[in-house]
């Protein structure tokens, strides 16, 4: 039995901003990491990528875990 490979999963922009709770207005001042991936001429993110960029963001230095 061969086995699919479940397809990889990036994350849009607005998608990036539901996952950090913020408006996407708010998502246009933030420097974002480097997109993983191009889906198009639109960029995409692994949710490891954004978690570990947010994480490490001077805001969110010394602040509690979500």
């Amino acid at each position: 039995m061969t086995r699919t490979p479940t397809p990889r999963r990036y994350l849009s922009r607005p998608e990036v901003a539901a996952h950090l709770n913020v408006a996407r207005g708010t998502l246009n001042r933030y420097h974002l990491p480097p997109p993983d991936a191009f889906v198009g001429a639109l960029p995409g993110w692994k949710v490891e990528t954004i978690d570990r960029w947010d994480a490490a963001r001077p805001s969110r230095q010394g602040k509690a875990s979500k």
